[in-house]
């Protein structure tokens, strides 16, 4: 089985259970502009597309919000404690993107996914959240081609921006995704 396009990726975390288990914790936290992004989402695309039928096991679980009125780190951990009694055995990582542009040194974001559109890889930027009525919604602010197509390649953003290549190339590196994910191709911001 591939994932072809969006509903086919929404099909089928719809089919897992821990996702969609993952989903309605964070869903019943009700934060605002709430989503579970970057590896989640991204890992969930790879593994379907190499065909492998045991999940990759994930570093975090990352979840973001986005509320401009309280941006005290100290309640980010109070989330994570929170989701940590609901699913003790999910390495929970939770950050306010009202917050996260002080500690990039960027003018503020507007939303959760606009913060998701900084993130270093386009593959990377993708979210999902659950509705009340349990469907399931997706934010691709550079759309889902690159992670279904295997490709990981800068976002715009470390792309425009040279201070960041360094950052890019060390990241992909370190992440060293190809030993895993074989099929991967990636990117320098050179080839870009």
């Amino acid at each position: 089985m591939r994932i072809h396009h969006e509903l086919d990726l929404l099909r089928v975390v719809k089919e897992d259970r821990w996702m969609m288990n993952i989903l309605a914790a964070v869903r019943d936290l009700h934060l605002p502009d709430s989503w579970v992004c970057a590896g989640f989402v991204r890992s969930k695309v790879w593994d379907v597309q190499h065909g492998f039928t045991e999940r990759t096991p994930l570093g975090d679980v990352d979840v973001i919000y986005y509320d401009p009125d309280d941006i005290r780190e100290e309640v980010e951990k109070s989330w994570e404690a929170q989701l940590r009694s609901t699913a003790p055995s999910v390495p929970w990582s939770v950050k306010n993107q009202a917050r996260m542009h002080t500690v990039n040194g960027l003018a503020p974001y507007s939303s959760s996914t606009d913060g998701m559109s900084k993130f270093p890889e386009t593959a990377t930027a993708l979210g999902l959240a659950m509705d009340e009525y349990g469907e399931l919604r997706l934010a691709a602010p550079h759309g889902v081609s690159d992670a279904l197509e295997l490709t990981v390649r800068p976002s715009p953003h470390f792309r425009a921006n040279s201070q960041l290549h360094p950052i890019y190339e060390a990241r992909v590196a370190g992440k060293n995704w190809q030993a895993v994910w074989d099929q991967l191709q990636v990117l320098s911001v050179r080839e870009n």
